[in-house]
């Protein structure tokens, strides 16, 4: 029999997103074969603690996204510096055991999770991990970087102004409103799920929306409101890589909100496959794989798209790490494509592997002539 694999899924952490990764992690988690691998958990707090989690109580309120929430009596293994404290590496409790991890899997999505701060963690730790690299999640976390890649590349998007905390004034937002017409979305450039993100019909609701924005990134972008289907393809693999079937989001919200997606399983009609002809679906396919390369992504993402009335495709945003969640688009969109969760996750973690692997062969210094 192999040897069996050993994975640390990591979730949960300090971002508006920390629910939706906990909702991520119990689906990744039962569905991970035991047989195959053994399974380490390792959840985030609001605070940045690091909690060494038990298979029976890592969560609380499992079955309610509303009120889930880490087990803050799980073991701390890492707590973050403050006032009070330097940061601790080891275990507060005595009876913990090292533990060699072979792969991590981050699903902690948001900021510092899925914008290359943890990349950047366990590349310096040089361990596989599923997912795109610092670069690649760093792009994909900011929609105006983004959006600038994008359009460089020749790739379509719609027309946003960028607006920074310490030089925004609302003239300059209601100058971007002027531009593009009401409604315009707003969006904290930094930030998914929807969160902070809000929708705007006249002056008075740009400025709430600017402010709330303003209160999950410094940066924030206003949009402009593309009339168009929802349409989204998930994307898998490294160097060569394919996309699902293309599903369609129909919300019955005013837009597919934080709500929509994770708290009200009616927040959405999920179309899969799309109704599309099949020359829009490999129109959008063949976008969605340029797009994940453009933006120097690995392993997964989820690429969201408009299709306007005269069938033109437009790219939304991409996510590097995609919900999880038993109504999640990137799971349901490979299973329709005939790949099963668990053999979603295999993959995954192969891919992390095959890319540990190879960058171990580069050379990592350099030796001076003639020493």
């Amino acid at each position: 029999m192999a040897k069996k694999i050993t994975v640390c899924l990591l979730f949960g952490g300090r971002s508006g997103e920390h629910e939706v990764s906990l909702q991520s992690a119990k689906s990744v988690y039962e569905a991970l074969n035991k047989e195959r691998y053994n399974v380490v958990l390792v959840g985030i707090d609001k605070a940045g603690k690091w909690l060494l989690g038990n298979a029976s109580n890592y969560l609380l309120n499992a079955s309610d996204p509303s009120h889930i929430k880490l087990n803050s009596a799980s073991a701390s293994i890492v707590t973050p510096a403050s006032s009070e404290n330097s940061i601790m590496l080891m275990p507060e409790t005595g009876d913990a055991k090292p533990t060699t991890i072979d792969v991590f899997f981050p699903l902690i999505h948001g900021t510092t999770g899925e914008d290359g701060a943890l990349q950047g963690f366990l590349e310096l730790l040089d361990a596989p991990y599923v997912g795109a690299g610092v670069l690649g999640s760093a792009i994909g976390m900011d929609k105006d970087v983004m959006k600038r890649l994008l359009q460089a590349s020749g790739i379509p998007v719609a027309s946003f102004r960028v607006l920074h905390s310490k030089t925004f004034t609302i003239d300059a937002a209601e100058h971007a409103s002027r531009e593009f017409g009401y409604p315009v979305f707003v969006k904290p450039a930094n930030m998914g799920s929807s969160v902070g993100v809000s929708k705007a019909y006249n002056k008075e609701e740009l400025a709430k929306a600017v402010t709330e924005a303003f209160e999950y990134d410094s940066k924030i972008i206003i949009e402009k409101y593309v009339e168009g289907r929802e349409i989204e393809c998930s994307v898998l693999g490294n160097a060569y890589p394919e996309a699902s079937v293309p599903g369609e989001i129909i919300p019955t919200h005013e837009f597919y909100s934080y709500d929509a997606k994770y708290i009200d399983e009616n927040g959405a009609a999920l179309i899969i496959p799309a109704k599309i002809s099949a020359e829009q679906t490999k129109a959008v396919q063949s976008l969605a794989i340029k797009a994940f390369q453009v933006l120097e992504c690995s392993g997964m993402a989820r690429v969201d798209c408009f299709m306007k009335k005269n069938g033109e495709f437009i790219i939304n945003e991409i996510n590097t790490i995609p919900g999880f969640t038993k109504i999640s688009m990137y799971p349901k969109l490979w299973e329709a494509s005939g790949t099963s969760f668990e053999s979603l996750i295999d993959k995954l973690i192969q891919l992390s592997l095959e890319k540990n692997a190879e960058k171990k062969k580069l050379k990592r210094s350099y030796t001076l002539p003639g020493k």
